[in-house]
């Protein structure tokens, strides 16, 4: 990825030479004490720096949204924040503390209760957001030949009956996205809210323990997260792989993807 222009490192004031942050979708960029991230919504970044930068941080600490020198939230579609300390899931030596990460969440969710469904995410289009309305039957989405026959046996799995909570804010991909730093509170970053009860957003977490980091299927019962949200978040994952792989993953990778996730599904007795 690119490393970001001269004038956007000028426009937010930077001077040191922008250092690659390795995880997440390897197009982070560190100078100095700022991270800068290409791909940033204008209206979502101007929220996460004035609305959301209001709520108390108990429990947690997030990174915080910088403004441009001219006050703007995002200088040719890349966005600032103050870099924050701590390991994630995939950085920590030994079995991840998915308990640590689900808490965190939940903090997060409890200081978010109360936030109002922001506009800006009402409207957003992007293969995340259109593979989790095809999770919850609220569009249809094509799905690649490889995976269609996982994704039907996920939608047949799923109870009708089954309490899903109440909708608010969630952040949808904590996974790798919380920081650990004993004694510090974990930091949450990279935020990719959504409007959904936060079981699911918690289901992401443990679909993607089963899927991509060897976790047991009796952390689903340890953790006190219902099983029909982490089949609905295991459904998700399936459905945003068809587009963010098409025309870039090679037969095997398909073939990875497709039995880590079939795995993920007969852990949970599918």
């Amino acid at each position: 990825m690119p490393s970001p222009p001269s004038a956007v490192l000028e426009a937010f004031g930077l001077v040191d030479i922008p250092v690659a942050l390795p995880g997440g979708q390897g197009d982070s960029w560190l100078a100095g004490g700022t991270v800068l991230k290409p791909g940033a919504d204008p209206r979502a970044q101007e929220w996460v720096g004035t609305e959301l930068a209001r709520v108390p941080q108990r429990g947690f600490r997030l990174a915080p949204a910088l403004p441009a020198r001219d006050g703007r939230w995002t200088v040719e579609g890349w966005s600032a924040t103050g870099h924050v300390d701590g390991m994630g899931t995939e950085e920590r030596p030994g079995d991840p503390d998915w308990a640590a990460v689900l808490a965190a969440g939940r903090a997060l969710h409890r200081a978010m209760r109360h936030l109002p469904r922001p506009e800006w995410l009402r409207v957003r289009d992007d293969p995340w957001a259109r593979a989790d309305a095809a999770a919850w039957g609220e569009a249809d989405l094509p799905v690649a030949s490889g995976f269609q026959p996982l994704a039907a046996r996920l939608r047949r799995a799923l109870d009708p009956g089954a309490p899903s909570g109440t909708a608010q804010l969630v952040h949808l991909d904590l996974t790798g996205n919380v920081l650990l730093d004993p004694p510090r509170p974990p930091a949450v970053i990279d935020l990719s809210l959504a409007w959904r009860p936060p079981a699911y957003a918690e289901g992401v977490v443990l679909a993607d323990a089963l899927c991509w980091h060897d976790g047991r299927p009796e952390l689903v019962e340890r953790l006190d997260v219902p099983r029909d949200a982490v089949v609905r978040a295991l459904l998700f994952r399936v459905l945003v792989l068809t587009p963010l792989g098409e025309g870039r993953w090679t037969h095997a990778e398909v073939e990875e993807q497709v039995w880590r996730h079939t795995r993920a599904a007969e852990q949970l007795g599918l």
